[in-house]
């Protein structure tokens, strides 16, 4: 199928409108709607309902939404690798969870550079059901997160389990009784281990659901919260933040990539590379 059929189907989808499609796409309206019609009687059925109300997608629209965007990223990734300079022999796509970025994937991209100068690197943030889903569609080659979505020929590595440990910034802090307790949601698993260890605690005041943001918070404003290790350990050489008694907790860190994935020199590179920062964080 032709992409300028399915970009075009997209835009009507997201303004509603065949004429502004046009107008976006500096083609006429009679272009749009004929590929509109090629597109119907490719699928055999109408992918929009017309009416003075505007445009609205049918079932059947609904359903090629994602195939849409599937064709159009895997054509905008098959464009970017045949444009790859010369003298480059492949492209290794990395994805990263945001709270893993800066540990992870910022270490083994200048890994990567210097393991395989010929190999491209191309990285994305996301979080985990993102991520898991690029990984199910091809568009991306291996993902480090907290937590895959259970997928079909999906090999799952953990590579680290870090230790989230209770810190505060007031040294006198009391775990259950610490009104400037931040909450910070890690995850499912993490949330029901923090309610059978502190049954009686009172709702925070304070929720957030990012780690780093989280930690920019109690260190500008005062307060506590379960962070990684790795993340604390700066703050508390510099007596930033100090390290308060109560239970630790663990949360596993993963390397995901479908056994489907072709192995290039790059592909290994980048996992040993992973399992290499893994080990190094984990001293």
């Amino acid at each position: 199928m032709d992409t300028e059929v399915a970009r075009t189907f997209l835009l009507i989808l997201e303004t509603g409108s065949f004429k502004v499609a046009a107008d976006r796409l500096n083609v006429t309206q009679s272009t749009v709607s004929a590929r509109i019609k090629q597109l119907e009687d490719t699928l055999g059925r109408p992918v929009f309902n017309r009416s003075k109300a505007g445009v609205q997608a049918t079932q059947a629209g609904m359903q090629f939404q994602r195939n849409a965007e599937v064709m159009l990223r895997a054509w905008e990734q098959a464009r970017h690798e045949v444009a790859l300079p010369q003298g480059l022999r492949g492209l290794i796509r990395i994805g990263g969870q945001f709270t893993l970025w800066e540990h992870f994937v910022l270490k083994l991209i200048p890994w990567m550079r210097k393991s395989t100068p010929d190999t491209a690197v191309r990285a994305e943030v996301g979080m985990p059901e993102r991520l898991s889903q690029r990984l199910l569609e091809g568009m991306i080659d291996l993902a480090v997160m907290y937590a895959p979505q259970n997928r079909s020929r999906m090999v799952v590595e953990t590579l680290l389990t870090e230790k989230l440990i209770y810190v505060s910034t007031n040294a006198a802090a009391v775990p259950g009784q610490d009104q400037s307790y931040v909450l910070v949601d890690w995850g499912p698993e993490f949330l029901v281990d923090h309610s059978a260890a502190f049954p009686g605690m009172d709702a925070p005041l304070v929720t957030v659901n990012h780690g780093p943001l989280a930690m920019r918070y109690i260190l500008e404003n005062t307060g506590s919260g379960y962070f990684p290790t790795r993340m604390a350990r700066p703050y508390l050489r510099r007596g930033k933040l100090h390290r308060i008694k109560a239970p630790d907790f663990s949360r596993p860190i993963h390397l995901a990539y479908m056994s489907t994935t072709a192995k290039t020199p790059g592909f290994e590179t980048a996992v040993a590379g992973l399992r290499d920062i893994a080990n190094k964080l984990g001293r």
